[in-house]
């Protein structure tokens, strides 16, 4: 894989020609650098990832591919991510390359799919090459040289991510690949991960921008410019301006430093900035339908666009409402009228394409809209505003993202038309000049895998390929290849472990290791006896000083004992008086046969007993020895402890010589052990021990490696385990009811199958199936809203029954850790209902708080599953006919789509 980087203009590519007609005849201006390189790469046989900013002219490339195929009667698929996007590029080529040799195919729209150039969405071509081995061409790819992958870093789009992985990974290798990308961190990575699963692809990576960008900041001061002269660093009058902010919220009291916040400039105040400075036509971006919607009435009557733009203005605006009138409810005609629009995805489709159509006129001076609209639909501005740098999630308040932020700033400038792009930033009570100049010189972010496997996945790969096949599938994804990289220390520490393991076993190669655990069960023995032979010690000797207690009292002056002395040695001696203690026992003092005199504890004698001597003894009447201690004797002494019998040890009792016996066994046998005889033995033990040490290691870090590599394996066997549970699989053959979850495409195929092949929908009339099918594709994340349209006692019955089977699918999804919706929607569905049953557009918005754009993708997400129900195998004649007739009960305006 190689990458380049363009820094410097390349030799010119003006020599090539595409079937005698030179590329300067194709592109009548100059090329950028980038683009020559990404158009000598495919001239080489090579698949390209054009990585560039928002703007640049990467299509150029998609359109060269598309003469040189055309030239060689060959064909060109090119892929959008959006419907939207894909009518758009439908059009333009159209108008580019001819009405004969465009089609389009989106799902529920087929035009001339046949033609040499077929503009779809990325999950039709992914379908498509689902019935096809692995790096095979199939029937629906003959003839198709080249396949365009526009807006490529959708893969980071979690809904789509897996579509575009799929499509990379099974498009034939014969195929070209132009995938073409906003800038992204690790574009590096991107195109190693296409070579290494399609084959030689070369990465065109620019930073340039033919309309640059110019940072401006908008506070209720006025607009400046954002950044210093080094493009890198906050501007110095920005920055002094937040110090003097800061300066006097600090002179305040408490109370009011916490209430004390930075003001937002008004809205008519940043349109004013704007024009006066000439930086209209604008996209002012705002992170919600109602903000963008109450900016147009926040204008109120002001106008933004001449006489003359007006006429025109009116002339296509009346012209459309003639033909849709209904389209006029929107409640933004009139200032449409005055060059004012709101863009989002909760306006009628059909308005939006007007809006769409009429800002690319220049007729439209500014576009308040959501951030989708930065999501590759072709409506480039003079200025981008951004209302807010940071938005609500379903996580809570954060901060743009880098990518986030450059995809809007990058709307900005439009080719060929201006020398700068404007990029206005605004003050909010939560951010500042200090987070826009953050974001303003961020990096991008990197692409992430969104790759998870479907029922859908299972099922059609298991059709056409073995489970050893689907694997390799599987452990060729994009989130692989990333997983495998975040893995790598991981794998270099177990590369290294396995090092050390080889090396110690070299070292040991001598040694007999088995002898070491019989060593070790051997010596473990001989201390569990030890410690057994101390505790009888201990009971025995507790049990000989009960006895020797009793005895204490009545000991007389002279009575010979054995006592321990404090070096714990054995002693013979007399007893020669007795000083009273701290208790009830006296201190012994005693006449050792060592000459020495000693003041102990009756727990220091050993023995009572022994011969009586032979003569009386008078102890010299001056004797003085404190208890515990010790004392030299004298000539006297010495004399008695001459006569004093020899030492007898008291014998061991019983049970504790036996003990004794045993240790002494082991000792014997440990001392004969072979290990004994080992080499610096306790150096090889410790070599023996690190060993068996770093083999348990190398086991739990590799199952532990094992499992995070095998995160889609193991997710994709959980979804087979599900399939074969319900009888979709058999063993891992898709059965017929398989089949009808394979061809039907969703968020939960396994339940849409599930709903068909119940039985529950063979007899309902059109309008109620069409009601039913909207149930289990409908989604409602907003609890606010609501209808009160209510659905007819039949659809409520059917609901009733699928919800049973509903409650089995999440049930065995959760024992398999599965989280794939499972929808069953029952408040709103009954707009579907009535709309099948010919309510007009007026009254039915009228009976929901529902946006008009909602209505309209909850009634063709109807439509596209009523779409796919003819096309499915083994379903009752009955419910595809039935079918049929909803679809036409369904598909007017403005559900329908217009191209």
């Amino acid at each position: 894989m190689l990458k380049v980087i363009i820094d410097k203009p390349k030799p010119s590519l003006r020599r090539i020609h595409v079937n005698s007609l030179p590329l300067n005849q194709l592109f009548p201006f100059p090329l950028d650098p980038f683009q020559e390189d990404a158009i000598a790469a495919l001239e080489a046989g090579k698949s390209v990832v054009v990585c560039a900013p928002t703007g640049s002219g990467k299509t150029l490339v998609g359109e060269y591919a598309i003469y040189r195929a055309l030239a060689r009667n060959r064909r060109v698929f090119y892929t959008t991510p959006l419907k939207a996007l894909s009518n758009q590029k439908f059009r333009d080529f159209r108008d580019r390359f001819g009405t004969q040799q465009v089609g389009l195919l989106t799902g529920d729209i087929s035009i001339d799919r046949d033609a040499p150039i077929l503009v779809m969405t990325t999950e039709i071509f992914r379908n498509m090459l689902y019935g096809t081995l692995i790096g095979e061409v199939g029937t629906s790819l003959q003839g198709v040289e080249t396949v365009v992958l526009d807006e490529c870093h959708y893969m980071n789009d979690y809904q789509r991510g897996t579509v575009w992985e799929e499509s990379i990974i099974y498009c034939p290798p014969e195929i070209q690949l132009v995938a073409l990308s906003a800038t992204v961190e690790n574009s590096a990575q991107l195109t190693d991960w296409i070579e290494r699963v399609h084959g030689a692809t070369q990465l065109i990576y620019s930073d340039f921008r033919p309309v640059p960008l110019q940072f401006y900041f908008c506070n209720p001061k006025g607009l400046f410019p954002l950044l210093d002269e080094t493009q890198k660093k906050l501007h110095p009058k920005l920055r002094q301006q937040n110090l003097r902010f800061k300066k006097m919220a600090n002179t305040q009291t408490d109370g009011k430093r916490r209430s004390m916040r930075q003001e937002a400039p008004g809205l008519l105040f940043v349109l004013s900035q704007l024009q006066q400075r000439d930086m209209l036509p604008a996209i002012y971006f705002i992170f919600s339908r109602r903000g963008c919607d109450r900016a147009v009435a926040d204008l109120g009557d002001l106008s933004l666009v001449n006489e003359q733009e007006a006429r025109q203005l009116k002339q296509q605006i009346d012209a459309f409402l003639e033909a849709n009138p209904e389209a006029g409810r929107t409640g933004q005609v009139e200032a449409l009228y005055r060059g004012v629009a709101a863009h989002h995805a909760g306006i009628l489709p059909a308005w939006k394409g007007l809006v769409e159509e009429l800002f690319q006129q220049g007729l439209i001076k500014v576009v308040f809209a959501t951030e989708t609209l930065a999501a590759g639909i072709n409506m480039p501005a003079r200025t981008t505003a951004i209302a807010s740098l940071s938005k609500r999630t379903d996580r809570g308040h954060r901060l743009l993202t880098a990518s986030e932020f450059l995809q809007m700033a990058g709307r900005a400038g439009r080719r060929g038309m201006d020398e700068i792009g404007y990029v206005v930033t605004m003050q909010t009570p939560f951010e500042g000049a200090k987070e826009a100049a953050y974001l303003s010189t961020a990096t991008p972010d990197p692409l992430v895998s969104q790759f998870t496997p479907s029922y859908g996945m299972v099922l059609n790969l298991l059709q056409t390929h073995t489970i050893e096949q689907a694997r390799e599938l599987i452990e060729r994804s994009f989130g692989q290849y990333l997983a495998d990289i975040v893995l790598l220390p991981q794998q270099q520490n177990l590369d290294a472990v396995r090092l050390e393991i080889e090396r110690l076993e070299q070292e040991l190669a001598g040694i007999e290791i088995g002898l070491l655990d019989d060593y070790e069960k051997l010596r473990e023995h001989l201390r569990e006896e030890r410690r057994l032979l101390k505790t009888l010690a201990h009971q025995a000797e507790e049990v000989r000083l009960h006895e020797l207690a009793t005895h204490v009292p009545f000991m007389l002056t002279g009575t010979t004992v054995t006592i321990r002395s404090p070096k714990g040695t054995l002693v013979p001696a007399v007893l020669a008086a007795k000083l009273p203690g701290s208790g009830k026992f006296p201190w012994l003092v005693c006449l050792g046969q060592d000459n020495r005199w000693y003041a102990i504890t009756y727990k220091e004698v050993v023995l009572i007993g022994g011969a009586w001597l032979d003569t009386e003894i008078t102890f010299p009447p001056d004797l003085v020895v404190k208890p515990g201690q010790v004392s030299s004797g004298d000539e006297f002494s010495a004399e008695i402890a001459a006569r004093m019998p020899a030492l007898e040890m008291p014998p061991d009792a019983p049970e504790v010589q036996r003990q004794s016996d045993r240790v002494l066994v082991l000792e014997t046998r440990l001392a004969s052990h072979p290990v004994e005889t080992w080499e610096n033995r306790s150096h090889t033990i410790k070599k023996i021990r690190r060993l068996e040490q770093l083999k348990r290691e190398i086991e739990f870090k590799r199952n532990v490696l094992d499992q995070r590599r095998q995160k889609y394996w193991q997710e994709f066997m959980s979804l087979v385990q599900v399939l074969q549970s319900f009888g979709y699989l058999n063993g891992v053959e898709p059965t017929e009811s398989g089949k009808v979850a394979a061809s039907l495409r969703g968020d939960n195929e396994l339940w849409l199958a599930l709903s068909l092949l119940s039985g529950e929908l063979d007899e309902l009339a059109p309008h109620h199936l069409a009601t039913v099918c909207a149930a289990i594709v409908t989604e409602n994340s907003r609890p606010d809203t609501w209808t009160n349209l209510g659905i007819s006692p039949v659809v409520e019955e059917v609901l009733g029954n699928l919800h049973d089977i509903k409650r089995q699918l999440i049930q065995r999804q959760r024992r398999h850790s599965l989280l794939i919706p499972v929808w069953l929607e029952y408040e709103l569905v009954g707009v579907v209902e009535q709309w099948a049953l010919g309510m007009e557009w007026v009254d039915l918005c009228s009976r929901t708080n529902l946006d008009e754009g909602d209505l309209v993708r909850i009634l063709r997400r109807t439509l596209d599953i009523l779409c796919q129900i003819p096309y499915v195998p083994h379903l009752s004649n009955q419910l595809i006919q039935n079918a049929k007739r909803a679809i036409q009960l369904i598909d007017r305006f403005p559900v329908n789509e217009i191209i």
